[in-house]
């Protein structure tokens, strides 16, 4: 059964409320103030939690803050039961984030109803996250598993046969050698570049590094290009016609530059990797918006399903793996996201199952 944390210090009401509760088969533990509490709670994580708000030592609002800083309690349900109970109480109590406010005196039903259904919402709450949580798992497990093992198999094979007859190879048979095993070590360079990043940015180092480094460019045009030149072998490898088109004028934006082509690098190279159609044509177009400047990629590939497009920029999410052979992690749009979102901007994606998508990056021109 669930363990509820009363903390209250009229000795009176806390006892009748540790009897109500336990009545209902909680398990109760009891606390005189917010010290108190904090001092159980480093031993033992309640289900919920029932404070008052005047309290000596430390108050209901203080011992609410104190809960909600450490991360592993921000997920307990936090009721406000007081006597304080003006408009402006239970508005403070409520902008704070407290799950529930209920004043006193109070009608034991009207309590217990309150516990129930917040420890059901808590309950549904945790065992969405721990399915989502598994499924990402899952996810991970399956992408590094073939993210590994298919160019440690390229790097690790060619070498051993190499080194098996290597006084028989001729220089252009090992240079073919060679160069399977150079293929092998870029994707595993590529896996540990993305996973470098990832934590750059969840630690914070990236937005770090933008705030130092980014500087306001009038040549997004020539930047643009650049990734556009950069791309167009590729390109021209799997017979899909690279265009670039540009709208001047074209404010001057804030940019980190690596970082920003980066980011529309990937969206490049997934236009043309999904270019499976028969028209293979990716467009590549620069312009001012209403209120951002819109760098839009644009393919006439194989298109996304509309119910797959809310699930773009998460990570380790392939979508379609099943219909075409993939390499990566799945964490290209994810990252070009979150360095999109580190500039100030955002990307927008339209698509059309069999008729080809277009993913738009939106950035705030720079205020003078």
């Amino acid at each position: 059964m669930a363990t509820i944390l009363v903390v209250e210090d009229n000795l009176p009401l806390l006892y009748g409320l540790r009897d109500l509760l336990e009545r209902e088969g909680y398990e109760v533990l009891t606390a005189r103030d917010g010290m108190e509490a904090l001092e159980i709670m480093a031993k033992t994580r309640p289900d919920l939690i029932i404070s008052d708000i005047m309290m000596p030592r430390m108050d209901g609002y203080a011992f609410y803050e104190a809960v909600r800083s450490k991360p592993e309690w921000i997920p307990i349900p936090f009721i406000f039961l007081t006597a304080k109970g003006s408009l402006e109480d239970i508005i403070q109590g409520k902008s704070l984030g407290v799950e529930d406010y209920i004043t006193k005196p109070f009608d034991a039903r009207e309590l217990l109803a309150v516990v129930r259904s917040r420890l059901e919402r808590a309950k549904a709450i945790r065992e969405a996250t721990e399915a989502k949580v598994e499924k990402l798992k899952e996810q991970i497990i399956t992408a590094l598993s073939h993210e590994l093992r298919t160019p440690l198999t390229y790097v690790v094979g060619y070498t051993e046969l190499a080194l098996e007859d290597l006084k028989s190879f001729t220089p252009n048979a090992l240079q073919d050698y060679l160069l399977e095993v150079k293929r092998g070590a870029d994707r595993l360079v590529k896996l540990v570049e993305d996973f470098l990043l990832l934590i750059q940015i969840d630690t914070g180092r990236a937005m770090e590094q933008f705030q130092r480094f980014s500087e306001i460019r009038s040549d997004l045009a020539d930047i643009v290009g650049k990734v556009v030149e950069k791309y167009r072998p590729l390109a021209e490898s799997k017979g899909v016609r690279l265009e670039y088109q540009v709208t001047f004028p074209v404010p001057p934006v804030r940019v980190l530059e690596p970082l920003f082509v980066d980011a529309l690098g990937r969206l490049v190279d997934n236009a043309i990797k999904f270019s499976l159609r028969e028209e293979k044509e990716v467009t590549v177009s620069l312009r001012r918006g209403e209120e951002f400047v819109e760098i839009a990629v644009k393919d006439k590939g194989i298109g996304i399903p509309p119910e797959e497009i809310s699930n773009l920029f998460e990570r380790f999410r392939q979508i379609g793996r099943e219909r075409t052979e993939q390499q990566g992690l799945g964490l290209g749009l994810a990252i070009a996201h979150e360095i999109i979102s580190l500039h100030g901007g955002k990307i927008g994606v339209e698509s059309e199952p069999g008729l080809g998508s277009t993913f738009t990056i939106y950035l705030p021109p720079a205020i003078p």
